[in-house]
Formats: structure tokens, sequence, C-alpha cells
């Protein structure tokens, strides 16, 4: 069973489904509070953290990565003793780290979809290799669904799903190398 076939009508999945799963993102703040999702997933089902989203955005300043790069201690004993998001040292204190990483990258690209962009178009496995290198808390499966999530993998949506049209007519990144418009 795909995510098309039960999310649609979902309390929290079918927002998340229906207008936010496969679409591309270009802001850094959502480019970086999804991986920050992606990231608190890993070990915990999806639900638990569409269910937190709220939380972990107001956590995390708004996915704010300037802020976020800033955090010192006093906010990492803060994110910790968060009941609202997901309490884990490493998780934390690699959100901390992939935002220093991301206002870095900004340097060279500009934003985290400059360099994103910048790396289009690869394979999974090429992108895992390079998400690894770059970020900390990144392994295959937290790698392959941001970038699915985000667009620039195919394969969030079964093309026979109302919303693959929709993330088409978007132009997601995955969707400019098929058609050859990049």
């Amino acid at each position: 069973m795909s995510y098309c076939d039960f999310a649609p009508g979902h309390e929290f999945h079918g927002p998340y489904h229906d207008d936010e799963y496969g679409f591309p993102l270009k802001e850094d703040h959502e480019l970086f509070g999804r991986l920050i999702l992606e990231m608190n997933q890993a070990g915990l089902s999806w639900l638990t953290i569409l269910k937190k989203k709220d939380n972990f955005r107001r956590a995390y300043d708004n996915f704010d990565v300037d802020i976020v790069a800033d955090y010192g201690e006093n906010d990492r004993l803060r994110l910790l003793s968060d009941a609202g998001i997901i309490r884990n040292r490493l998780k934390v204190d690699a959100a901390i780290h992939n935002a220093r990483v991301i206002r870095e990258l900004r340097t060279t690209y500009g934003s985290f979809a400059g360099w994103l962009d910048h790396h289009h178009p690869r394979s999974k496995p090429e992108w895992v290799k390079l998400f690894k290198k770059t970020f900390r808390f990144t392994g295959g499966e937290i790698t392959g669904e941001f970038l699915m999530s985000t667009g620039y993998l195919p394969g969030a949506h079964i093309e026979t799903c109302p919303v693959y049209a929709r993330v088409l007519e978007s132009n997601p990144p995955w969707v400019q190398i098929i058609d050859g418009t990049r």
C-alpha cells in the first residue's frame, strides 16, 4: 500500500500528502524545517512527527537557519527539555550543526536551494553520499525522503494519485530532468 492509498482524508497525513509532500521548496527555512522533521522521524513514525510539526517550528524559531546556527548551550538544553519535540541529543546537535553548514553553504551557493540545485541531478546513492559528507544525521532513508518530499527525487506520489498532477504542475526539479528543461 502506498502513502497515496492511506493518507488522503487522514487528520494529519491527509493535509501533508495533499499540500506538501513532493512539492518543491525553495526557501531556506522551509528546506531546513523539512530536513529537521525528516531527521527526527528516524526510528519513529511519520505520524508522530506530523503531530509535533508545529512544536518543532516553534522550538526551532520557525526553522530560521541563522537563528538556529547561533544556538548555544542554553538553547540546546531548552530543546532537550522540550516535551513537544523529540528530545534526542544526537538529533538536536545535528540540527544545530546542519544550520551552521547551511549558513556556510550560502557563501558559495546563495541558499540551501542553490546548493541543492547546483548538485542536481544525482541518483539517490550519490545524494546520500553527498549528504553524509556535508551534514550530520542524514543516512539513506532520511536523505531519500527529504529529497523526495521536496521535489528533488521522484516517487512521492503514484501516477494515479490526483496530487501527482498538481506536483507535476509545480515543476519540481526531478521533472525538469525528465522533460529536458534543465
